[in-house]
């Protein structure tokens, strides 16, 4: 039996224990990048202007700060949906709507989703049009903000909805193994996602081209059959409108598997930087990598679904954040906002799993094309994306998904171009 107070507790230890770590980290990073402002890292002297790095540093400090701001703001938020009522008051009023409780499900997390969306706008609209504005990264405009918005809300309720709905309707049909039947159906979902994303739903935001400089396809040819890949779907996408940050990646699923290029980034790089910068791309996919992720996510979502199994008809569990309606799919909807909590301090375990992918897709670069290219690109894209050179060793460690820049340099360098 599990004891309410114990819940409540818990959540409430897991809860501020995350906000302090995040907030302790964000200050260590402002302060790391703040020693390091007045000179550039000896080994980056020769690429990287003193200008450069001290935006970058600015930068840095400047998102830094803003994320205290949000931790900051989002924690007040949840703390006020989950320990002053409001959560329940809204749930009241779903119930006089709907009958079914599958529909109530359905409208509480719809509605909660869209209030969520709205107090969240201003933190959105600094960043995009304040913050990014500042340094030269912003090239949204109110326009395309408020269609992207708009987009965004229909995409969101044309999958989101159906999506909840079946959900809950496992939840409501197949008695206590409904967790057994969400997680399958949730990894369905989410490959069929996967495979339509660059399709039919990436399209609705972004223009993608094909690649037709004659010259890099030809490059890009002799690489893919250097790796022993056949892969023609290599995509322009106008990033450009909305901001100047360059970037590439993989995405898709079976036929409509595709790499994709941000035309900002082609127009800073050399075609073998580019080829590089591709060759990286590749050794995710002949390394697994992104299959490996799948499996691992969904290993750690069946284990969720699982605890979740076992809870969702506990007291406990509503009372613990004054629940009055004991109903399957507000027990969801408790357990997506506090599960994050108590996996917070997870986070470093696959941070470092992302960085060895990392590595071993640099690696498979250095080996396929050009170790030398490839560090002149990343260069380019840490100056061009203003990265900073010099975070702080611990932060980097508990959340860069890519290794900081000295690391990979070092390591790029280890192997003969």
């Amino acid at each position: 039996m599990i004891n309410t107070d114990l819940l409540h507790s818990s959540f409430l230890i897991f809860f501020f224990s995350t906000i302090i770590v995040k907030i302790t980290l964000l200050i260590l990073n402002i302060k790391h990048v703040r020693l390091h402002y007045q000179q550039v890292p000896a080994q980056f002297q020769d690429i990287i202007k003193l200008d450069d790095h001290q935006k970058a540093q600015n930068y840095t400090i400047a998102k830094d700060k803003f994320s205290i701001f949000g931790t900051v703001l989002s924690g007040i938020v949840l703390l006020l949906w989950l320990e002053t009522g409001l959560l329940n008051s809204l749930s009241q009023y779903i119930i006089t709507l709907s009958q079914s409780a599958t529909m109530q499900g359905v409208l509480l997390i719809f509605a909660f989703s869209v209030i969520n969306s709205i107090v969240g706008l201003p933190e959105s609209l600094y960043s995009t049009f304040v913050l990014e504005e500042k340094f030269g990264f912003n090239k949204m405009t109110p326009v395309i903000f408020i269609k992207d918005l708009i987009k965004n809300f229909a995409v969101s309720s044309i999958i989101g909805l159906p999506f909840v709905y079946l959900v809950l309707k496992i939840l409501y049909t197949v008695g206590s193994s409904w967790w057994i039947y969400t997680w399958i159906f949730i990894i369905t979902f989410q490959f069929l996602m996967i495979w339509a994303y660059p399709k039919f739903i990436a399209p609705l935001f972004n223009k993608f081209s094909k690649l037709e400089d004659e010259a890099l396809i030809g490059e890009v040819t002799k690489l893919s059959k250097r790796c022993d890949i056949n892969f023609t779907d290599y995509y322009i996408m106008n990033a450009s409108i909305r901001s100047s940050h360059g970037n590439a990646y993989f995405t898709g699923f079976g036929k409509n598997k595709r790499i994709v290029f941000f035309d900002t980034l082609l127009s800073s790089l050399t075609t073998n930087e580019v080829v590089s910068v591709l060759a990286h791309e590749l050794g995710h996919l002949k390394k697994k990598h992104i299959m490996k992720s799948i499996v691992i996510s969904s290993l750690f979502l069946l284990l969720g679904l699982f605890v979740l199994g076992q809870l969702y008809t506990s007291p406990a569990l509503f009372e613990a954040f004054h629940i009055q309606a004991y109903e399957g799919y507000i027990s969801l909807l408790l357990f997506v906002l506090i599960a994050p909590f108590y996996t917070y301090l997870l986070t470093p375990i696959f941070s470092w799993s992302s960085r060895k992918n990392e590595f071993e897709a640099d690696e498979f670069a250095a080996t396929h094309a050009s170790a030398k290219e490839l560090i002149s690109a990343l260069l380019k894209m840490y100056k061009d994306n203003s990265s900073t050179l010099t975070p702080h060793p611990v932060y980097s460690k508990f959340y860069f998904s890519h290794p900081p820049a000295k690391e990979r340099v070092d390591f790029l360098n280890s192997f003969d171009s």
